[in-house]
């Protein structure tokens, strides 16, 4: 983030400027089961929801699908992680997909990426879907309630800036590094979105590349490699890459060569170039897929975690003898 904040950890800089993939078991009674399957076996499918796990026999399953399909839960069955009929809110492809070239990626999912403006500076984002969902780091917006997005439209060949000043904080993880916005603008458009891929079945020395706004650089490309998958700071598990990131690229994220989203880019080596960070899209897929959790609070706002109301003290009527 360019700002007067910056936030550093040894040697390493802040790049805005200032658990496994989700399956989905539906079942023949309609509902449906989110969580990531362990193993299948003939007669079951034994599946982790996150805090425990669950076997499913066969026969009350109907079809297993790997996109995600989650939305705000209410009742019981969201104790469960059990969605009824519930809309998609992101799209996920763990599929392998063919790789294609960078500058028709870029054409096709440029749109999808922004800018986050804050009194204090700012950093990138994206859609996750049409409805004007964005992901971003945490420390992009940390202690503002003031925030713009800007988009870019592409009409007639040509793109448009256009700036959404009405932008809600969903959630926060700050743990984590990731925020989730909503446009909220009268008569905003459906936005284009961006798939969530599979930084799992990446491997050392895959092609990526990321879009953001480097020094307020909109619409930055850079280009690399995966230098590793698993390099360990203060106990979280990054993606390393050689693609260039820089302050302003910080909630951006970062594409396999199918233009998959397989991370959020957040910091770099300060002293250093084709050191950046990103954050594995699979956190990101449990962040969103436990939103309600981590849902902001004005009331407390640098709470990342929701937490309900202690039960009150039963009240005893005294019985007339």
């Amino acid at each position: 983030m360019l700002s007067k904040k910056h936030f550093v950890l040894p040697g390493l800089l802040m790049c805005s400027l200032q658990l496994a993939s989700a399956d989905v078991i539906q079942l023949k009674d309609q509902a449906a089961i989110t969580g990531k399957i362990l193993t299948e076996k003939p007669d079951s499918v034994v599946v982790d929801i996150g805090y425990t796990v669950l076997v499913v026999p066969r026969n009350v399953v109907s079809r297993i699908s790997k996109v995600a399909e989650t939305a705000p839960l209410t009742s019981a069955a969201s104790n469960l992680n059990v969605n009824v009929n519930a809309p998609q809110f992101y799209t996920s492809d763990t599929r392998p997909l063919a790789a294609r070239d960078v500058r028709d990626l870029v054409k096709q999912i440029g749109e999808a990426v922004v800018q986050v403006r804050t009194p204090g500076g700012l950093g990138s984002g994206f859609f996750i879907n049409a409805d004007g969902y964005l992901i971003t780091n945490f420390h992009v917006i940390e202690g503002e309630t003031e925030i713009s997005v800007e988009v870019y439209h592409q009409t007639g060949g040509q793109l448009d800036r256009e700036t959404y000043k009405q932008v809600k904080i969903v959630a926060i993880n700050k743990f984590h590094d990731l925020a989730l916005l909503h446009i909220e603008d009268k008569n905003a458009p459906k936005f284009k979105f961006v798939t969530l891929g599979n930084a799992d079945a990446l491997a050392v020395g895959d092609s990526v590349f990321a879009i953001g706004s480097p020094m307020g650089l909109e619409r930055t490309v850079t280009e690399g490699i995966l230098s590793t998958k698993t390099r360990e700071m203060e106990g979280e598990l990054y993606l390393q890459t050689t693609a260039q990131i820089n302050p302003g690229n910080s909630g951006g994220p970062l594409f396999n060569l199918a233009g998959d989203v397989v991370g959020v880019t957040n910091m770099k080596i300060m002293f250093g170039e084709g050191l950046g960070f990103a954050i594995p899209v699979e956190l990101v897929k449990n962040f969103l897929d436990h939103r309600d959790a981590f849902a902001y609070s004005t009331d407390n706002p640098n709470n990342p975690y929701r937490y309900l109301e202690p039960p009150g003290r039963t009240r005893h009527t005294p019985v007339e003898k």
